[in-house]
């Protein structure tokens, strides 16, 4: 399989196993606020932390805005429709889980095609390989197969450790868990994927830095979310806080990754610093929000009338640039 559908699938399933872990144990603790929210604030650190851009501009490929991008949209939206009764139901969970499996049915099958079309040459030699050489491989296999459990087993003990102090923490400073779950336990489950993209970023698998955490958001809301929904006795409530802000900014985050990758069909260093700039916005007003400071009100005003306009209004002339010079290049290339 390409490196694009790697990171989409296998990277990005391991990388999200923190929050798997997080998600489930917090709602078997009776903690569904720190359950909903380390979901949704990992979707917003894994797209607005954009740590790899900053290193090294990220080619994006057109199947990734085409249909992966999109989908992931689409997810984001259906979390919401589902969120606005209060919570996320069994039935809700099998309705996410589903997407997801459905979506990774579709993304291995049209990968494996593709790999196969364009490496048709290294498949007959593997296949032609003596019984020494396919004895190595099968070594390799086996090893990494166990590097890949043995690093996702330590992810899940950490993650395990970060629910339990993150509680006690905000047992201790008064602050609820879901403003623990939006914060520190996203930004600390977000880890694998941000170091993760960096180091595909800098090995040079530009592809599998971005599938990584299209795939991690993805794998976040139709696995981690499904899963918690499906193993809750009676669902998982989620906060109107949540409903009314954090979710919405989740689908917006979603939506912003859309012009980003169509201009130039890349994530130039620039516009990863508007992404980390923005999650440092979002981070101050939820902590604002939480403690019910003074300066709340004037920070909403300036975010909602003059950063937000600014940006979409610079987002659209990217796209209407970038349309421009792609027709002008069909214009040329015409005889």
């Amino acid at each position: 399989m390409s490196s694009l559908v790697v990171g989409l699938t296998v990277v990005a399933f391991a990388t999200s196993a923190p929050e798997l872990a997080v998600t489930v144990d917090a709602v078997l603790a009776g903690t569904p606020g720190l359950a909903v929210g380390n979901v949704v604030g990992s979707n917003i650190a894994n797209v607005l932390l954009g740590l790899a851009a900053l290193l090294l501009p990220l080619a994006v490929r057109s199947q990734l805005v085409r249909a992966d991008i999109p989908v992931m949209v689409a997810l984001s939206v259906v979390t919401l429709l589902l969120a606005l009764d209060g919570g996320f139901s069994r039935m809700d969970g099998v309705v996410l889980f589903a997407a997801l499996v459905a979506y990774l049915v579709v993304a291995v099958t049209v990968g494996r095609r593709r790999a196969r079309a364009g490496a048709g040459s290294r498949t007959e030699q593997v296949g032609h390989a003596d019984d020494g050489e396919r004895v190595g491989i099968g070594r390799r296999v086996v090893v990494d197969l166990l590097l890949v459990a043995g690093g996702v087993g330590l992810l899940v003990v950490g993650a395990r450790w970060l629910v339990r102090g993150a509680t006690d923490r905000a047992a201790a400073l008064g602050v609820s868990d879901l403003v623990i779950g939006l914060t520190v336990v996203a930004v600390g489950t977000s880890l694998p994927e941000i170091a993760t993209s960096v180091s595909a970023a800098v090995r040079g698998e530009r592809d599998m830095a971005v599938g990584n955490v299209v795939g991690s958001c993805l794998f976040n809301l139709g696995a981690v979310l499904g899963i918690a929904a499906l193993l809750a006795p009676d669902g998982v409530p989620v906060a109107d806080a949540a409903v009314a802000f954090d979710i919405p900014f989740m689908v917006a985050v979603a939506l912003a990754l859309v012009p980003v990758a169509f201009t130039g069909f890349t994530v130039a260093r620039w516009e990863g610093a508007l992404f980390v700039a923005y999650y440092v916005a979002y981070a101050v007003y939820v902590l604002l929000d939480a403690t019910g400071h003074d300066a709340l009100d004037p920070y909403s005003e300036v975010m909602l009338g003059f950063v937000v306009p600014i940006t979409v209004v610079w987002l659209g002339l990217l796209v209407a640039y970038e349309i421009g010079v792609r027709r002008g290049r069909r214009e040329r290339a015409l005889p």
